[in-house]
Protein backbone atom coordinates (compact mmCIF):
# COMPACT_ATOMS: atom_id res chain seq x y z
CA UNK A 1 0.00 0.00 0.00
CA UNK A 2 2.84 2.41 0.84
CA UNK A 3 4.36 1.82 -2.60
CA UNK A 4 1.04 2.47 -4.30
CA UNK A 5 0.51 5.74 -2.48
CA UNK A 6 3.95 6.96 -3.48
CA UNK A 7 2.94 7.18 -7.15
CA UNK A 8 -0.64 8.37 -6.72
CA UNK A 9 -2.24 11.48 -5.27
CA UNK A 10 -5.51 11.22 -3.35
CA UNK A 11 -8.64 12.08 -5.33
CA UNK A 12 -10.44 12.79 -2.06
CA UNK A 13 -9.52 12.53 1.62
CA UNK A 14 -8.86 8.87 2.43
CA UNK A 15 -10.14 7.42 5.67
CA UNK A 16 -9.51 3.89 6.94
CA UNK A 17 -12.21 3.08 9.51
CA UNK A 18 -11.86 -0.50 8.26
CA UNK A 19 -10.29 -2.22 5.25
CA UNK A 20 -13.49 -3.23 3.50
CA UNK A 21 -14.08 0.01 1.57
CA UNK A 22 -12.73 0.82 -1.87
CA UNK A 23 -9.96 3.37 -1.98
CA UNK A 24 -10.16 5.96 -4.80
CA UNK A 25 -6.86 7.30 -6.13
CA UNK A 26 -6.04 9.44 -9.16
CA UNK A 27 -2.76 9.40 -11.06
CA UNK A 28 -0.95 12.70 -11.62
CA UNK A 29 -0.34 12.38 -15.33
CA UNK A 30 -3.34 10.61 -16.85
CA UNK A 31 -6.12 11.68 -14.47
CA UNK A 32 -7.28 8.08 -14.55
CA UNK A 33 -8.53 6.70 -11.27
CA UNK A 34 -7.44 3.50 -9.60
CA UNK A 35 -9.98 1.80 -7.38
CA UNK A 36 -8.30 -0.53 -4.85
CA UNK A 37 -10.35 -2.93 -2.76
CA UNK A 38 -8.26 -3.97 0.26
CA UNK A 39 -10.57 -6.86 1.08
CA UNK A 40 -10.21 -8.59 -2.30
CA UNK A 41 -6.78 -7.25 -3.11
CA UNK A 42 -8.03 -6.27 -6.59
CA UNK A 43 -7.88 -2.93 -8.32
CA UNK A 44 -9.61 -1.47 -11.37
CA UNK A 45 -8.81 1.52 -13.58
CA UNK A 46 -11.53 4.01 -14.52
CA UNK A 47 -10.69 6.53 -17.24
CA UNK A 48 -11.62 10.08 -16.32
CA UNK A 49 -11.86 13.27 -18.31
CA UNK A 50 -10.82 16.76 -17.32
CA UNK A 51 -13.53 19.21 -18.38
CA UNK A 52 -12.79 22.48 -20.05
CA UNK A 53 -14.67 25.40 -18.54
CA UNK A 54 -17.55 26.95 -20.44
CA UNK A 55 -15.75 30.28 -20.78
CA UNK A 56 -12.60 28.71 -22.20
CA UNK A 57 -14.52 27.27 -25.16
CA UNK A 58 -16.02 30.58 -26.29
CA UNK A 59 -15.84 31.32 -30.02
CA UNK A 60 -14.19 34.45 -31.36
CA UNK A 61 -17.28 35.49 -33.30
CA UNK A 62 -20.81 36.48 -32.32
CA UNK A 63 -23.24 36.82 -35.22
CA UNK A 64 -26.23 39.16 -34.97
CA UNK A 65 -28.94 39.97 -37.50
CA UNK A 66 -28.71 43.61 -38.56
CA UNK A 67 -32.01 45.12 -39.74
CA UNK A 68 -30.05 47.76 -41.68
CA UNK A 69 -28.12 45.26 -43.83
CA UNK A 70 -30.87 42.59 -43.80
CA UNK A 71 -28.43 39.82 -42.89
CA UNK A 72 -26.41 38.34 -40.04
CA UNK A 73 -23.07 40.00 -39.38
CA UNK A 74 -20.10 39.30 -37.16
CA UNK A 75 -20.36 41.53 -34.11
CA UNK A 76 -17.41 43.89 -33.94
CA UNK A 77 -17.81 46.67 -31.37
CA UNK A 78 -16.56 50.16 -31.99
CA UNK A 79 -14.12 49.85 -29.07
CA UNK A 80 -12.52 46.51 -28.30
CA UNK A 81 -13.99 44.91 -25.20
CA UNK A 82 -16.69 47.60 -24.79
CA UNK A 83 -20.28 47.74 -26.02
CA UNK A 84 -22.72 50.64 -26.12
CA UNK A 85 -26.37 49.51 -26.39
CA UNK A 86 -29.53 51.63 -26.50
CA UNK A 87 -32.99 50.04 -26.33
CA UNK A 88 -36.16 52.08 -26.71
CA UNK A 89 -38.19 51.88 -23.51
CA UNK A 90 -41.89 52.07 -22.75
CA UNK A 91 -44.26 55.00 -23.04
CA UNK A 92 -45.39 54.92 -19.43
CA UNK A 93 -49.15 55.51 -19.31
CA UNK A 94 -50.47 52.03 -18.38
CA UNK A 95 -49.30 48.62 -17.20
CA UNK A 96 -47.01 46.90 -19.68
CA UNK A 97 -48.20 43.92 -21.71
CA UNK A 98 -46.33 40.77 -22.69
CA UNK A 99 -45.37 42.32 -26.02
CA UNK A 100 -43.25 44.69 -23.95
CA UNK A 101 -42.01 41.75 -21.91
CA UNK A 102 -40.71 40.10 -25.06
CA UNK A 103 -38.71 43.17 -26.06
CA UNK A 104 -36.97 43.54 -22.72
CA UNK A 105 -36.40 39.82 -22.11
CA UNK A 106 -34.80 39.65 -25.58
CA UNK A 107 -32.39 42.48 -24.89
CA UNK A 108 -31.76 41.28 -21.35
CA UNK A 109 -30.53 38.00 -22.83
CA UNK A 110 -28.29 39.90 -25.27
CA UNK A 111 -27.01 42.04 -22.39
CA UNK A 112 -26.29 38.96 -20.26
CA UNK A 113 -24.59 37.12 -23.11
CA UNK A 114 -22.36 40.06 -23.98
CA UNK A 115 -21.32 40.25 -20.32
CA UNK A 116 -20.77 36.48 -20.34
CA UNK A 117 -18.39 37.06 -23.26
CA UNK A 118 -16.62 39.51 -20.94
CA UNK A 119 -17.61 42.69 -22.74
CA UNK A 120 -18.03 45.81 -20.64
CA UNK A 121 -21.57 46.85 -21.60
CA UNK A 122 -23.15 50.28 -21.17
CA UNK A 123 -26.86 49.55 -21.55
CA UNK A 124 -29.21 52.52 -21.87
CA UNK A 125 -33.00 52.07 -21.85
CA UNK A 126 -35.20 55.17 -21.71
CA UNK A 127 -38.61 56.02 -20.32
CA UNK A 128 -40.96 58.13 -22.43
CA UNK A 129 -42.74 60.22 -19.81
CA UNK A 130 -43.89 63.07 -22.11
CA UNK A 131 -46.24 61.96 -24.89
CA UNK A 132 -49.73 62.41 -26.38
CA UNK A 133 -50.91 59.07 -24.95
CA UNK A 134 -49.73 59.98 -21.45
CA UNK A 135 -51.48 63.35 -21.61
CA UNK A 136 -54.73 61.76 -22.86
CA UNK A 137 -54.69 59.12 -20.09
CA UNK A 138 -53.89 61.72 -17.42
CA UNK A 139 -56.81 63.86 -18.57
CA UNK A 140 -59.11 60.82 -18.32
CA UNK A 141 -58.00 60.17 -14.75
CA UNK A 142 -57.71 63.81 -13.71
CA UNK A 143 -54.05 63.30 -12.84
CA UNK A 144 -50.87 65.23 -13.56
CA UNK A 145 -49.22 63.64 -16.65
CA UNK A 146 -45.72 63.56 -15.17
CA UNK A 147 -46.98 62.02 -11.91
CA UNK A 148 -48.99 59.40 -13.79
CA UNK A 149 -46.02 58.51 -15.93
CA UNK A 150 -43.72 58.29 -12.90
CA UNK A 151 -46.13 55.83 -11.29
CA UNK A 152 -46.18 53.58 -14.34
CA UNK A 153 -42.40 53.76 -14.67
CA UNK A 154 -42.20 52.27 -11.17
CA UNK A 155 -44.75 49.59 -12.09
CA UNK A 156 -42.67 48.71 -15.16
CA UNK A 157 -39.54 48.35 -13.03
CA UNK A 158 -41.41 45.90 -10.79
CA UNK A 159 -42.44 43.88 -13.85
CA UNK A 160 -38.83 43.72 -15.02
CA UNK A 161 -37.73 42.59 -11.57
CA UNK A 162 -40.28 39.76 -11.65
CA UNK A 163 -39.02 38.71 -15.10
CA UNK A 164 -35.38 38.65 -13.91
CA UNK A 165 -34.37 41.43 -16.32
CA UNK A 166 -31.17 43.07 -15.09
CA UNK A 167 -31.41 46.84 -14.58
CA UNK A 168 -29.75 48.82 -17.39
CA UNK A 169 -26.71 50.99 -16.74
CA UNK A 170 -28.82 54.13 -17.25
CA UNK A 171 -32.61 54.70 -17.45
CA UNK A 172 -33.06 58.30 -18.65
CA UNK A 173 -36.44 60.04 -18.79
CA UNK A 174 -37.54 62.60 -21.37
CA UNK A 175 -38.63 65.15 -18.75
CA UNK A 176 -35.07 65.23 -17.35
CA UNK A 177 -33.41 65.83 -20.74
CA UNK A 178 -35.12 68.87 -22.25
CA UNK A 179 -31.84 70.79 -22.57
CA UNK A 180 -30.25 67.99 -24.63
CA UNK A 181 -33.38 67.67 -26.80
CA UNK A 182 -33.59 71.43 -27.44
CA UNK A 183 -29.87 71.59 -28.26
CA UNK A 184 -30.24 68.79 -30.83
CA UNK A 185 -33.24 70.47 -32.47
CA UNK A 186 -31.23 73.72 -32.70
CA UNK A 187 -28.42 71.83 -34.43
CA UNK A 188 -30.83 70.21 -36.91
CA UNK A 189 -32.32 73.63 -37.73
CA UNK A 190 -28.88 75.20 -38.10
CA UNK A 191 -27.87 72.42 -40.50
CA UNK A 192 -30.91 73.11 -42.68
CA UNK A 193 -32.87 69.89 -42.09
CA UNK A 194 -35.88 71.38 -40.30
CA UNK A 195 -38.28 74.33 -40.43
CA UNK A 196 -40.51 76.27 -38.04
CA UNK A 197 -44.30 76.69 -38.30
CA UNK A 198 -46.26 78.63 -35.64
CA UNK A 199 -44.13 77.45 -32.72
CA UNK A 200 -43.78 73.90 -34.06
CA UNK A 201 -40.57 72.53 -35.57
CA UNK A 202 -40.73 69.88 -38.32
CA UNK A 203 -38.05 67.69 -39.84
CA UNK A 204 -37.92 67.99 -43.64
CA UNK A 205 -37.52 64.41 -44.89
CA UNK A 206 -36.78 65.56 -48.48
CA UNK A 207 -33.57 67.11 -47.17
CA UNK A 208 -32.36 63.64 -46.11
CA UNK A 209 -32.00 61.49 -49.27
CA UNK A 210 -31.25 58.31 -47.29
CA UNK A 211 -34.62 58.42 -45.52
CA UNK A 212 -36.17 54.93 -45.71
CA UNK A 213 -32.98 52.86 -45.88
CA UNK A 214 -33.68 51.05 -42.58
CA UNK A 215 -37.30 50.14 -43.34
CA UNK A 216 -36.95 49.84 -47.11
CA UNK A 217 -39.89 52.21 -47.59
CA UNK A 218 -39.95 54.76 -50.38
CA UNK A 219 -40.76 58.34 -49.53
CA UNK A 220 -43.91 58.30 -51.65
CA UNK A 221 -45.21 55.39 -49.50
CA UNK A 222 -45.49 57.66 -46.47
CA UNK A 223 -48.97 58.98 -47.04
CA UNK A 224 -50.44 61.33 -44.45
CA UNK A 225 -52.70 59.59 -41.99
CA UNK A 226 -50.88 56.25 -42.26
CA UNK A 227 -48.63 56.38 -39.19
CA UNK A 228 -47.79 59.97 -40.26
CA UNK A 229 -49.66 62.87 -38.65
CA UNK A 230 -51.92 64.89 -40.93
CA UNK A 231 -51.03 68.59 -40.94
CA UNK A 232 -51.60 70.89 -43.91
CA UNK A 233 -48.84 73.23 -42.69
CA UNK A 234 -46.17 70.62 -43.39
CA UNK A 235 -44.07 70.93 -46.55
CA UNK A 236 -44.28 67.18 -47.13
CA UNK A 237 -46.79 64.65 -45.73
CA UNK A 238 -43.96 62.54 -44.27
CA UNK A 239 -42.39 65.39 -42.29
CA UNK A 240 -42.51 64.77 -38.55
CA UNK A 241 -42.54 66.97 -35.46
CA UNK A 242 -39.35 67.71 -33.56
CA UNK A 243 -41.07 70.24 -31.27
CA UNK A 244 -44.77 70.86 -30.59
CA UNK A 245 -46.11 74.24 -29.50
CA UNK A 246 -47.77 74.28 -26.08
CA UNK A 247 -51.47 73.59 -25.76
CA UNK A 248 -53.68 74.44 -22.83
CA UNK A 249 -53.65 71.83 -20.09
CA UNK A 250 -50.47 70.11 -21.37
CA UNK A 251 -47.02 70.11 -19.76
CA UNK A 252 -44.62 72.45 -21.56
CA UNK A 253 -41.05 73.72 -21.42
CA UNK A 254 -39.47 76.96 -22.59
CA UNK A 255 -37.54 76.85 -25.87
CA UNK A 256 -36.26 79.25 -28.57
CA UNK A 257 -39.54 78.53 -30.44
CA UNK A 258 -41.78 79.26 -27.50
CA UNK A 259 -43.22 77.00 -24.82
CA UNK A 260 -43.89 73.45 -25.93
CA UNK A 261 -42.74 69.85 -25.71
CA UNK A 262 -40.71 67.48 -27.89
CA UNK A 263 -42.07 65.18 -30.57
CA UNK A 264 -41.79 61.46 -29.90
CA UNK A 265 -38.78 60.57 -32.07
CA UNK A 266 -36.28 63.26 -31.05
CA UNK A 267 -36.04 62.04 -27.45
CA UNK A 268 -34.19 58.81 -28.27
CA UNK A 269 -31.73 60.54 -30.61
CA UNK A 270 -30.92 63.09 -27.91
CA UNK A 271 -30.68 60.66 -24.99
CA UNK A 272 -28.66 58.02 -26.86
CA UNK A 273 -26.19 60.73 -27.94
CA UNK A 274 -26.01 62.04 -24.37
CA UNK A 275 -25.03 58.67 -22.89
CA UNK A 276 -23.37 56.80 -25.76
CA UNK A 277 -22.33 59.47 -28.26
CA UNK A 278 -23.48 59.78 -31.86
CA UNK A 279 -21.74 56.57 -32.85
CA UNK A 280 -22.29 53.38 -30.86
CA UNK A 281 -22.79 49.65 -31.30
CA UNK A 282 -26.38 48.44 -30.85
CA UNK A 283 -29.76 50.10 -31.10
CA UNK A 284 -32.73 47.84 -30.41
CA UNK A 285 -36.44 47.58 -29.94
CA UNK A 286 -39.56 45.85 -31.22
CA UNK A 287 -40.09 45.33 -34.93
CA UNK A 288 -42.91 47.89 -34.86
CA UNK A 289 -40.31 50.61 -34.20
CA UNK A 290 -38.44 50.11 -37.48
CA UNK A 291 -40.84 52.62 -39.05
CA UNK A 292 -41.40 55.38 -38.30
CA UNK A 293 -39.52 55.67 -34.98
CA UNK A 294 -36.10 54.26 -35.81
CA UNK A 295 -36.20 55.56 -39.37
CA UNK A 296 -36.79 59.05 -37.97
CA UNK A 297 -34.11 58.59 -35.34
CA UNK A 298 -31.52 57.90 -38.04
CA UNK A 299 -32.59 60.99 -39.99
CA UNK A 300 -32.49 63.26 -36.91
CA UNK A 301 -29.18 61.99 -35.59
CA UNK A 302 -27.45 62.24 -38.97
CA UNK A 303 -28.91 65.72 -39.49
CA UNK A 304 -27.51 66.83 -36.12
CA UNK A 305 -24.14 65.14 -36.61
CA UNK A 306 -22.95 63.77 -39.94
CA UNK A 307 -20.67 61.28 -38.14
CA UNK A 308 -23.70 59.61 -36.50
CA UNK A 309 -23.57 55.85 -36.99
CA UNK A 310 -25.24 52.90 -35.31
CA UNK A 311 -23.39 49.69 -36.20
CA UNK A 312 -26.19 47.16 -35.52
CA UNK A 313 -29.96 47.66 -35.56
CA UNK A 314 -31.65 44.74 -33.79
CA UNK A 315 -35.42 44.15 -33.63
CA UNK A 316 -37.53 41.41 -32.06
CA UNK A 317 -40.70 39.92 -33.54
CA UNK A 318 -44.25 40.46 -32.36
CA UNK A 319 -46.27 38.56 -29.80
CA UNK A 320 -49.47 37.60 -31.56
CA UNK A 321 -52.93 36.51 -30.44
CA UNK A 322 -54.78 34.51 -33.08
CA UNK A 323 -52.11 35.57 -35.61
CA UNK A 324 -52.72 39.28 -34.93
CA UNK A 325 -50.14 41.55 -33.31
CA UNK A 326 -50.78 42.07 -29.61
CA UNK A 327 -51.18 45.79 -28.86
CA UNK A 328 -53.09 48.18 -26.64
CA UNK A 329 -54.56 49.94 -29.67
CA UNK A 330 -56.14 46.66 -30.87
CA UNK A 331 -57.40 45.81 -27.38
CA UNK A 332 -56.12 42.21 -27.63
CA UNK A 333 -53.35 42.45 -25.06
CA UNK A 334 -52.59 40.75 -21.76
CA UNK A 335 -50.63 42.73 -19.21
CA UNK A 336 -47.59 41.18 -17.57
CA UNK A 337 -49.46 41.43 -14.26
CA UNK A 338 -52.43 39.48 -15.62
CA UNK A 339 -50.18 36.68 -16.84
CA UNK A 340 -47.97 36.37 -13.76
CA UNK A 341 -51.05 36.33 -11.54
CA UNK A 342 -51.64 32.79 -12.86
CA UNK A 343 -48.18 31.74 -14.10
CA UNK A 344 -44.78 32.13 -12.52
CA UNK A 345 -42.77 35.02 -14.04
CA UNK A 346 -39.94 32.63 -14.93
CA UNK A 347 -42.41 30.43 -16.81
CA UNK A 348 -43.37 33.52 -18.83
CA UNK A 349 -39.69 34.26 -19.44
CA UNK A 350 -39.10 30.68 -20.59
CA UNK A 351 -42.12 30.92 -22.92
CA UNK A 352 -40.78 34.14 -24.47
CA UNK A 353 -37.35 32.67 -25.19
CA UNK A 354 -38.80 29.38 -26.47
CA UNK A 355 -39.15 30.99 -29.93
CA UNK A 356 -36.28 32.73 -31.72
CA UNK A 357 -36.46 36.43 -30.89
CA UNK A 358 -36.97 37.56 -34.51
CA UNK A 359 -39.89 35.20 -35.16
CA UNK A 360 -43.47 35.94 -34.13
CA UNK A 361 -44.64 34.07 -31.06
CA UNK A 362 -48.29 33.18 -30.55
CA UNK A 363 -49.63 33.63 -27.03
CA UNK A 364 -51.88 30.85 -25.75
CA UNK A 365 -52.72 29.05 -22.51
CA UNK A 366 -51.25 25.80 -23.77
CA UNK A 367 -47.91 27.51 -24.45
CA UNK A 368 -47.81 29.02 -20.97
CA UNK A 369 -48.82 25.71 -19.38
CA UNK A 370 -46.08 23.91 -21.30
CA UNK A 371 -43.49 26.47 -20.24
CA UNK A 372 -44.64 26.19 -16.62
CA UNK A 373 -44.43 22.40 -16.75
CA UNK A 374 -40.98 22.53 -18.31
CA UNK A 375 -39.54 24.96 -15.81
CA UNK A 376 -40.91 22.92 -12.91
CA UNK A 377 -39.06 19.88 -14.28
CA UNK A 378 -35.82 21.87 -14.61
CA UNK A 379 -35.96 23.22 -11.07
CA UNK A 380 -37.12 19.93 -9.51
CA UNK A 381 -34.18 18.11 -11.11
CA UNK A 382 -31.68 20.73 -9.93
CA UNK A 383 -33.27 20.84 -6.47
CA UNK A 384 -32.88 17.06 -6.10
CA UNK A 385 -29.32 17.27 -7.41
CA UNK A 386 -28.28 20.02 -4.98
CA UNK A 387 -29.82 18.08 -2.08
CA UNK A 388 -27.67 15.03 -2.85
CA UNK A 389 -24.56 17.17 -3.32
CA UNK A 390 -25.13 18.90 0.01
CA UNK A 391 -25.05 15.53 1.76
CA UNK A 392 -21.60 14.69 0.43
CA UNK A 393 -18.17 16.01 1.18
CA UNK A 394 -17.54 19.10 -0.97
CA UNK A 395 -13.89 18.07 -1.32
CA UNK A 396 -14.81 15.37 -3.84
CA UNK A 397 -16.32 17.86 -6.29
CA UNK A 398 -13.50 18.26 -8.79
CA UNK A 399 -13.52 18.44 -12.56
CA UNK A 400 -12.54 14.80 -13.12
CA UNK A 401 -15.51 12.77 -14.31
CA UNK A 402 -16.21 9.67 -16.43
CA UNK A 403 -16.14 10.08 -20.24
CA UNK A 404 -19.91 9.61 -20.72
CA UNK A 405 -20.71 12.46 -18.37
CA UNK A 406 -17.92 14.60 -19.80
CA UNK A 407 -19.24 14.05 -23.34
CA UNK A 408 -22.75 15.03 -22.23
CA UNK A 409 -21.45 18.24 -20.66
CA UNK A 410 -19.13 19.13 -23.53
CA UNK A 411 -21.87 18.54 -26.11
CA UNK A 412 -24.20 20.81 -24.16
CA UNK A 413 -21.54 23.48 -23.81
CA UNK A 414 -20.83 23.38 -27.55
CA UNK A 415 -24.52 23.67 -28.42
CA UNK A 416 -24.88 26.57 -26.00
CA UNK A 417 -21.94 28.47 -27.46
CA UNK A 418 -22.80 27.72 -31.10
CA UNK A 419 -26.49 28.58 -30.68
CA UNK A 420 -26.09 31.76 -28.65
CA UNK A 421 -23.36 32.99 -31.00
CA UNK A 422 -25.69 32.37 -33.95
CA UNK A 423 -28.00 35.34 -33.34
CA UNK A 424 -29.08 34.23 -29.84
CA UNK A 425 -30.79 30.98 -30.80
CA UNK A 426 -32.26 30.32 -27.34
CA UNK A 427 -34.80 27.64 -28.43
CA UNK A 428 -31.93 25.33 -29.39
CA UNK A 429 -30.26 25.85 -26.01
CA UNK A 430 -33.51 25.12 -24.15
CA UNK A 431 -33.96 21.91 -26.14
CA UNK A 432 -30.35 20.86 -25.54
CA UNK A 433 -30.69 21.16 -21.76
CA UNK A 434 -32.75 17.95 -21.81
CA UNK A 435 -29.68 15.71 -22.09
CA UNK A 436 -27.79 16.91 -18.99
CA UNK A 437 -31.04 16.97 -17.01
CA UNK A 438 -31.78 13.38 -18.02
CA UNK A 439 -28.26 12.38 -17.02
CA UNK A 440 -28.78 13.97 -13.60
CA UNK A 441 -32.07 12.12 -13.12
CA UNK A 442 -30.46 8.82 -14.15
CA UNK A 443 -27.69 9.37 -11.60
CA UNK A 444 -30.21 10.31 -8.93
CA UNK A 445 -32.95 7.76 -9.43
CA UNK A 446 -31.90 4.70 -11.44
CA UNK A 447 -30.23 1.64 -9.95
CA UNK A 448 -27.39 1.85 -12.47
CA UNK A 449 -26.91 5.59 -11.91
CA UNK A 450 -26.72 5.26 -8.14
CA UNK A 451 -23.89 2.74 -8.51
CA UNK A 452 -21.87 4.75 -11.04
CA UNK A 453 -18.34 5.62 -10.04
CA UNK A 454 -17.77 9.36 -9.62
CA UNK A 455 -21.51 9.85 -9.26
CA UNK A 456 -21.14 12.85 -6.96
CA UNK A 457 -18.45 14.43 -9.11
CA UNK A 458 -20.64 13.95 -12.17
CA UNK A 459 -23.65 15.52 -10.45
CA UNK A 460 -21.55 18.48 -9.32
CA UNK A 461 -20.16 19.11 -12.80
CA UNK A 462 -23.58 18.77 -14.48
CA UNK A 463 -25.28 21.10 -12.00
CA UNK A 464 -22.53 23.71 -12.35
CA UNK A 465 -22.71 23.66 -16.16
CA UNK A 466 -26.51 23.92 -16.28
CA UNK A 467 -26.50 26.74 -13.73
CA UNK A 468 -23.97 28.71 -15.80
CA UNK A 469 -26.22 28.46 -18.85
CA UNK A 470 -29.36 29.32 -16.87
CA UNK A 471 -27.57 32.38 -15.49
CA UNK A 472 -26.95 33.66 -19.03
CA UNK A 473 -30.62 32.99 -19.84
CA UNK A 474 -31.77 34.77 -16.67
CA UNK A 475 -33.46 31.65 -15.30
CA UNK A 476 -31.66 31.07 -11.99
CA UNK A 477 -34.08 31.51 -9.05
CA UNK A 478 -33.11 32.67 -5.59
CA UNK A 479 -33.96 29.22 -4.24
CA UNK A 480 -35.04 26.03 -6.02
CA UNK A 481 -37.32 24.98 -3.17
CA UNK A 482 -38.91 28.44 -3.04
CA UNK A 483 -39.60 28.61 -6.78
CA UNK A 484 -41.01 25.07 -6.79
CA UNK A 485 -43.44 26.04 -4.05
CA UNK A 486 -44.43 29.16 -5.99
CA UNK A 487 -45.04 27.07 -9.12
CA UNK A 488 -47.26 24.73 -7.09
CA UNK A 489 -49.23 27.69 -5.72
CA UNK A 490 -49.79 29.08 -9.22
CA UNK A 491 -50.97 25.65 -10.41
CA UNK A 492 -53.43 25.41 -7.53
CA UNK A 493 -54.76 28.87 -8.36
CA UNK A 494 -55.32 27.89 -12.01
CA UNK A 495 -57.01 24.67 -10.86
CA UNK A 496 -59.17 26.63 -8.38
CA UNK A 497 -58.13 24.24 -5.60
CA UNK A 498 -56.32 24.50 -2.29
CA UNK A 499 -53.52 22.16 -1.34
CA UNK A 500 -55.69 20.71 1.45
CA UNK A 501 -58.32 19.79 -1.14
CA UNK A 502 -55.69 18.06 -3.29
CA UNK A 503 -54.37 16.15 -0.28
CA UNK A 504 -57.92 15.07 0.59
CA UNK A 505 -58.31 13.74 -2.94
CA UNK A 506 -55.01 11.86 -2.59
CA UNK A 507 -56.21 10.26 0.68
CA UNK A 508 -59.52 9.36 -0.92
CA UNK A 509 -57.71 7.75 -3.86
CA UNK A 510 -55.32 5.89 -1.55
CA UNK A 511 -58.28 4.43 0.34
CA UNK A 512 -59.94 3.43 -2.93
CA UNK A 513 -56.79 1.61 -4.07
CA UNK A 514 -56.51 -0.11 -0.71
CA UNK A 515 -60.08 -1.33 -1.13
CA UNK A 516 -59.34 -2.36 -4.74
CA UNK A 517 -61.78 0.25 -6.06
CA UNK A 518 -59.55 0.91 -9.04
CA UNK A 519 -62.21 2.57 -11.16
CA UNK A 520 -62.82 5.17 -8.44
CA UNK A 521 -59.06 5.62 -8.08
CA UNK A 522 -58.71 6.30 -11.82
CA UNK A 523 -61.60 8.80 -11.75
CA UNK A 524 -59.87 10.82 -8.99
CA UNK A 525 -56.58 10.80 -10.88
CA UNK A 526 -58.28 11.97 -14.08
CA UNK A 527 -60.28 14.67 -12.28
CA UNK A 528 -57.08 16.17 -10.92
CA UNK A 529 -55.19 15.72 -14.20
CA UNK A 530 -57.98 17.58 -15.99
CA UNK A 531 -57.16 20.73 -13.99
CA UNK A 532 -53.37 20.36 -14.16
CA UNK A 533 -52.59 18.34 -11.02
CA UNK A 534 -50.57 15.19 -11.72
CA UNK A 535 -50.32 12.44 -9.08
CA UNK A 536 -46.99 10.67 -8.60
CA UNK A 537 -47.00 7.23 -6.95
CA UNK A 538 -43.88 5.84 -5.28
CA UNK A 539 -42.89 3.42 -2.54
CA UNK A 540 -43.10 6.36 -0.11
CA UNK A 541 -46.68 7.22 -1.05
CA UNK A 542 -48.41 9.60 -3.45
CA UNK A 543 -47.40 13.19 -4.08
CA UNK A 544 -48.53 15.75 -6.65
CA UNK A 545 -46.92 18.16 -9.05
CA UNK A 546 -48.19 20.75 -11.55
CA UNK A 547 -48.83 19.50 -15.10
CA UNK A 548 -50.43 20.62 -18.34
CA UNK A 549 -54.22 20.07 -18.01
CA UNK A 550 -55.45 17.10 -20.06
CA UNK A 551 -57.58 19.17 -22.44
CA UNK A 552 -54.62 21.42 -23.22
CA UNK A 553 -52.35 18.40 -23.69
CA UNK A 554 -54.75 17.15 -26.35
CA UNK A 555 -54.85 20.62 -27.94
CA UNK A 556 -51.04 20.66 -28.02
CA UNK A 557 -50.91 17.23 -29.70
CA UNK A 558 -53.50 18.33 -32.26
CA UNK A 559 -51.56 21.51 -33.03
CA UNK A 560 -48.33 19.54 -33.40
Amino acid sequence: MATLLKFCRPFCPIRFPNLTRKIRLTTHLSHNTLFFNPKSGRSSLIRCTRLSSLSSSQPSELWLYNTMTKNKQVFEPKLEGQVGMYVCGVTAYDLSHIGHARVYVTFDILYRYLRHLEYEVRYVRNFTDVDDKIIARANELGEDPISLSRRYCEEFCQDMLHLHCLPPSVEPRVSDHMLQIIDMIKQILDNGYAYRVDGDVYFNVYKFPEYGRLSGRKLEDNRAGERVAVDSRKKNPADFALWKAAKEGEPSWESPWGFGRPGWHIECSAMSAAYLGYSFDIHGGGMDLVFPHHENEIAQSCAACKESNIRYWIHNGFVTVDSEKMSKSLGNFFTIRQVIDLYHPLALRLFLMGTHYRSPINYSDVQLESASDRIFYIYQTLHDCVNVLSQNDAAVRVDLIPPDTANCINNFQNIFVDSMSDDLHTPVVLAAISDPLKTINDLLHTRKGKKQEFRIESLGALEKTIKTVLTVLGLVPTSYSEVLQQLREKALKRAKLTEDQVLEKIEERTAARRNKEYEKSDVIRKELAAVGIALMDSADGTTWRPAVPLALQEEKVTAT
